[in-house]
């Protein structure tokens, strides 16, 4: 599931992309994904992108009112409207030329005022679409943590220091932080030295310092790269990103630790499967990694 170096590389390239478009027309396919299709069918054309954010893992297209006009919701909510998109395990969203076939499980197009279509991939249909106002969107984001690449020291360390969970438990909760998923939370406990199965309320504070400059620094990192292509991650321009060829510890089951040459075990942490050095990330008393699998095979990764 794309996590915030992909939905960061996906917004920017949107941002170059379709700024300033104004929305046409509105065309759906399967639509068990979308909160309201009947909404973004009423309300999108006529809508100019006026912004496209990233929040955590979703991305926003915040539009204009209708021809310039303040637009009033039924609750009288004359606020801007967003298009929250959610990318699921396999979604994707890129312009395209309105004459080009559709690819297979192109689901949404939103036909623009440039001649091309935003258009929506979905095989899975895991992802999300909802038009929100703004009223409905703060009800939406209320109670996600902070961002990774804002939140301060002491936030940080306020943040997993005082809970009785594990660390990797932490950095997957949205609450706690947002937009962290199962590969940058691995990466960087490694790169900090830690397990995944510490406790929050274990960490002194140097360690909670370092593991915070060791997830800011990998984060941007893999922004610069245009994040992580495991299997069907593609960015605005359809491109797979490049930071997998720089992962130290996810997937990387029964290879060598880059630091130690120690091989990298698998466990389960917080439902997910954790990748570790067991010298460079010593485990906590009595937890117990899983068997390494036999010479060339590998384990799903979920």
């Amino acid at each position: 599931m794309p996590e915030l170096p992909e939905v960061e590389t996906v917004a920017r390239g949107l941002r170059q992309a379709i700024l300033g478009r104004r929305i046409l027309s509105v065309t759906l396919g399967k639509t068990d994904f979308i909160d309201d299709p009947a909404a973004l069918e009423q309300h999108l054309p006529g809508r100019q992108i006026e912004a496209v954010e990233r929040y955590g893992k979703f991305m926003l297209l915040r539009l204009s009112a209708v021809n310039g006009q303040t637009p009033v919701t039924a609750n009288g909510d004359a606020a801007a409207a967003s298009l929250l998109v959610h990318l699921g395990m396999t979604g994707q969203i890129a312009p395209a030329p309105a004459g080009q076939p559709h690819e297979k499980h192109t689901h949404v197009c939103l036909l623009l005022d440039d001649g091309r279509e935003l258009r929506y991939t979905d095989a899975r249909r895991f992802g999300r679409l909802a038009y929100l106002t703004k009223t409905l969107l703060a009800e939406e984001l209320e109670g996600f943590g902070a961002d990774p690449l804002e939140v301060s020291k002491d936030e940080f360390r306020n943040r997993v220091c005082g809970r009785r969970a594990r660390i990797k438990a932490l950095l997957l909760d949205q609450s706690v932080l947002r937009g962290v998923g199962n590969i940058y939370a691995d990466e960087s406990l490694w790169r900090a030295r830690i397990h995944p199965a510490r406790l929050g309320t274990k960490l002194n504070r140097k360690q909670a310092e370092t593991l915070r400059r060791a997830l800011q620094n990998i984060l941007r990192k893999a922004i610069v790269m245009r994040g992580s292509s495991i299997s069907d991650f593609l960015d605005a321009a359809g491109e797979p990103g490049e930071y997998q060829r720089h992962h130290r510890a996810y997937g990387r089951e029964g290879k060598k630790c880059y630091r130690c040459k120690t091989v990298i075990r698998r466990a389960i942490v917080a439902g997910r499967s954790s990748y570790f050095c067991p010298r460079c990330q010593p485990s906590p008393r009595g937890f117990v990694a899983l068997p390494v699998p036999p010479r060339g095979k590998t384990r799903r990764r979920y």
